[in-house]
């Protein structure tokens, strides 16, 4: 983005939890109360509407603050009012009305047509990204969840101040589209919330035995038949999952099976050491080559 024009303000959005469930009622309620909640905030750190750039997002909204409004009051007095607002309109309800929030910093522009720029991207990414979700869905008591970018937190909320409580924060990786980064998520009023375990990719499947092969061009015998099954590396380990790719002996009762290996030059055979071999300080069962390489 050609950055001319743009001016450096705090970006907040806040959402609504749950409102695609409600009534056409009920969200007029909801909608009533966050935009009291966020007014009487506002109002709380001297900020009038003068000072800032509201957009109306249906069950949210977007807001640039004027640049001399300073963050610290926005992560300290704005966000515990706010969080008692919620708290009283929510006592006695049925349909509580519960918000995420997220917030950034950085050169925002308006168009003309609304805020432009990866400030506003970003903050709004954060307060709608799967971990600021999950955990507010594991938190149903939680009125509000505050979701500061990792700039915000370094350089304004780590200073601490009033009513701002660095220690009840929690970092976590956030990555939507194009974003992939480090935020801060904080409960008011309470310890630094838990953030849920996002499943990695699924684990290729373990590697079973292998196929047996033809009669007549299967592994060679020897030895007692003593033994069971048992692996060993006659070279680079094998990748993980099971690919073919490394050298592997495997032994089945008195059948061993060769695999991926290249034996050259003076083979002689292969013997299978008795069941006292291992006592010996050697493995119980081995392929011997007695030639210039295996």
């Amino acid at each position: 983005m050609n950055t001319a024009g743009a001016v450096n303000r705090l970006v907040v959005f806040g959402d609504a939890c749950g409102s695609g469930k409600l009534g056409m009622h009920a969200k007029r309620r909801m909608r009533d109360g966050m935009y009291a909640a966020f007014g009487e905030a506002y109002a709380s750190v001297d900020v009038e509407p003068g000072r800032l750039h509201q957009e109306d997002r249906g069950d949210g909204i977007l807001t640039a603050l004027d640049p001399a409004v300073p963050p610290s009051l926005m992560v300290g007095r704005w966000a515990d009012t706010l969080y008692q607002c919620l708290r009283e309109h929510n006592a006695g309800s049925a349909e509580r009305l519960r918000l995420r929030v997220g917030m950034n910093a950085g050169p925002v522009m308006n168009d003309g047509r609304g805020l432009v720029g990866r400030a506003v991207d970003l903050a709004c990414r954060l307060c709608d990204s799967p971990v600021a979700k999950d955990i507010m869905a594991g938190a149903p008591g939680a009125d509000l969840l505050l979701v500061v970018s990792d700039w915000l937190y370094e350089n304004v909320v780590a200073e601490g101040g009033r009513y701002v409580e660095p220690e009840h924060y929690r970092s976590a990786r956030v990555r939507s589209k194009e974003t992939d980064e480090i935020a801060w998520f904080h409960i008011p009023r309470s310890p630094a919330p838990g953030i849920p375990r996002t499943p990695g990719p699924p684990r290729p499947p373990a590697a079973g035995p292998p196929p047996e092969p033809p009669t007549g061009d299967g592994p060679a015998r020897g030895g007692d038949g003593a033994g069971g099954r048992g692996d060993c590396d006659g070279g680079p380990a094998e990748p993980e999952g099971g690919t073919p790719g490394g050298r592997r002996i495997t032994a089945r009762g008195d059948l061993l099976y060769f695999e991926n290996n290249v034996i050259n030059g003076g083979f002689t055979g292969i013997r299978r050491e008795a069941a006292g071999g291992a006592a010996h300080g050697r493995e119980p069962d081995a392929a011997r080559n007695t030639g210039d390489g295996a």
